[in-house]
């Protein structure tokens, strides 16, 4: 008899582990969302949400020899995951890729696809109504919004960053082209400080600097979804720790942006941490080790221009632009075959 695989999470990696286990064994995936989303499109949705739609599948339409509960987890023990409605559901193996999350609308845990669409349209029309917009975060998320909007409404855009260059875990070269590219659209850059309050509609930073702004958006930084294990499972910043083989535990794993690995939190990150906990599943006598690397880096900076990084190679302008749609495709491809 097949033994009984909990995945947590369905983003990039507990979807491809529930999808490729789920004809060896009894798997159940609980999320959240009752939908896959291929959440580096949300950006650009924001400002075309028409595109939505080609960014979700419902995780009963490629999972279908797997059982799907859409709920949220309370807590885990050694045999049992028990969720928000006090149900609990006995496991042999247990997989946590719950993920991360973002402030909205970039990553949000609405649970049905179709509220989150609504969501994304709200957002969508509060941006087309605002005259202004104050983006908070320069790194990767905030480059890549502050471009799509400035790419095709004319907005008063200042972005604020608390460091001294944007997407700084990036090469020098790649910050550079992103400024310019930003500054050429008009967008303000207020480098090298830091967003405190906000105070009657006036938002303050570090340097005493007051702005006022129709809108924000918030994009500094990601909050692992583990709230359910143990802090004892837990590294300082509330990533969950895991050893070369992605294992917690005797019968756990956990991969994605959960797990406490020294590598960029990226999508293809995600899948390939899933690939060797697929293989660590079904061969558990030799394990695989995970070996965190740098991997390929897209930003997309509007319609037509981005940055392609990889290995101190930097390409700019369309290239980088069509692979991350090229890439876009592949993923929603891969989940209905």
């Amino acid at each position: 008899m097949p033994k009984r695989l909990i995945v947590i999470g369905g983003g990039f990696a507990g979807s491809k582990i529930a999808k490729k286990l789920q004809n060896s064994f009894h798997v159940t995936l609980i999320d959240r969302k009752n939908y896959f989303e291929f959440t580096p499109g949300i950006l650009k949705s924001i400002v075309y949400p028409n595109k939505v739609d080609n960014i979700q599948i419902l995780h009963k339409n490629y999972l279908r020899n797997s059982n799907v509960i859409v709920e949220s987890v309370k807590k885990i023990n050694d045999s049992e995951v028990i969720l928000e409605n006090n149900k609990k559901l006995e496991y042999d193996l247990l997989v946590i890729a719950s993920g991360s999350r973002y402030n909205k609308p970039i990553k949000d845990m609405l649970a049905v696809s179709s509220v989150r669409k609504e969501e994304i349209s709200k957002y969508h029309e509060k941006l087309k109504d605002s005259g202004s917009v104050l983006i908070v975060g320069g790194g990767i998320v905030g480059v890549e919004i502050a471009a799509e909007i400035v790419s095709r409404y004319r907005k008063k855009i200042v972005l604020v960053h608390s460091y001294s260059r944007l997407i700084r875990r990036n090469s020098r070269e790649a910050s550079r082209y992103a400024r310019k590219f930003l500054e050429r659209k008009g967008v303000k850059l207020m480098l090298g400080e830091r967003f405190v309050s906000e105070k009657e509609g006036y938002f303050m930073t570090d340097r005493g600097n007051s702005l006022k702004s129709d809108m924000i958006i918030l994009c500094t930084g990601i909050t692992p979804n583990s709230e359910f294990v143990d802090s004892k499972f837990l590294d300082d910043k509330g990533f969950v720790s895991v050893d070369e083989n992605l294992k917690v535990r005797d019968n756990w794993f956990c991969c994605g942006d959960t797990a406490a690995i020294d590598e960029e939190k990226t999508a293809q990150g995600a899948e390939k941490q899933a690939d060797t906990v697929i293989y660590n599943i079904l061969n558990h006598e030799k394990m695989r080790k995970y070996a965190p690397q740098k991997r390929p880096v897209v930003i997309s900076l509007g319609k037509y221009s981005g940055i392609l990084e990889y290995k101190g190679l930097v390409i700019t302008g369309m290239i980088p632009r069509i692979m991350k749609s090229i890439i876009e495709l592949k993923t929603m491809i891969s989940k209905k075959l």
